[in-house]
């Protein structure tokens, strides 16, 4: 239901692209503006990987650098791989107390899976197998490409809106086909109609990983007692992250409490979320 789901979104906000493009700037800007996106969401699909781990200044966890971290992690992550059918990912380690982890990687033989300091001194070592499968679960599904291609549906529509509002948009009356009302309503609806469509299918595939997170550790216990941790822990001790980096992490990282509304979350509430595993017993 949430591959489903998925696709009927990504098709509602191509859709959304067709219609707005032609409303705001004809035919010749939709072209463009699909072109400055592909290669704006190119680069983020091959370099975002190193750009997040950069961010937080992740370190690599290996038998030399970082060996206790290894030591635990190293056999839960390669059996839940052998599991499901994955290579090894890279293992990192992001010296920050606030308990989070996020996975990354444009497919499954260029992946990563990070943690914080704070989730590995948090979890025993079922919760921390819950929490790999749901970021193995990413891995699986190529959420990073979905997301990807998300997002260059989302910077085309903005990008469109943006251009009808510094060159007056679209093309002349005779052409346009519709009318100026019509074009001004595309140019501040459409942007944020594709933001909330890009969260609500961010919002999907955290529940499908957490679907396959249960399904792989043979129980959704793990990940709901990791997920509860997570949503206290976090709170008090809350974590310094950039929005562009919010939808990786396996709960929503920012400071300030919670969201103003769910519509406008990366991520589903916790409540849902441990709901959802629980009819999976």
């Amino acid at each position: 239901m949430n591959a489903l789901k998925t696709a009927l979104l990504l098709g509602l906000m191509s859709g959304l692209l067709l219609v707005g493009g032609e409303a705001i700037a004809g035919r010749q800007g939709l072209y463009y503006a699909l072109g400055i996106a592909a290669v704006m969401n190119f680069g983020s699909y091959f370099f975002s990987e190193k750009l997040a781990l950069m961010t937080y200044n992740a370190q690599p966890v290996t038998p030399e650098q970082n060996p206790d971290a290894y030591r635990r992690m190293e056999p839960i992550v390669r059996g839940l791989t052998q599991r499901m059918g994955l290579p090894m990912p890279k293992l990192w380690l992001i010296p920050d107390p606030s308990p989070n982890a996020f996975a990354t990687g444009r497919n499954p033989s260029h992946a990563s899976v990070a943690f914080t300091e704070g989730i590995l001194q948090l979890m025993n070592d079922n919760e921390i197998e819950g929490v790999v499968a749901h970021e193995l679960g990413h891995v699986l599904h190529r959420d990073i490409l979905i997301s990807s291609i998300a997002a260059m549906l989302a910077a085309a529509i903005t990008f469109l809106a943006h251009m009808a509002l510094w060159f007056g948009g679209g093309r002349d009356d005779e052409d346009r086909g519709g009318s100026g009302i019509g074009a001004i309503l595309m140019m501040i609806l459409a942007p944020l109609a594709a933001g909330l469509i890009q969260m609500a299918i961010s919002r999907s595939r955290e529940y499908d990983a957490d679907a396959a997170s249960a399904k792989y550790v043979g129980s959704p216990y793990p990940l709901i007692n990791g997920l509860q941790k997570l949503e206290g822990w976090s709170k008090r001790i809350p974590m310094d992250a950039t929005p562009s980096t919010a939808h990786m992490f396996i709960i929503q990282p920012f400071t300030g409490g919670e969201s103003l509304m769910r519509l406008f979350s990366t991520h589903p509430s916790t409540e849902d979320r441990i709901a959802r595993l629980q009819a999976m017993r």
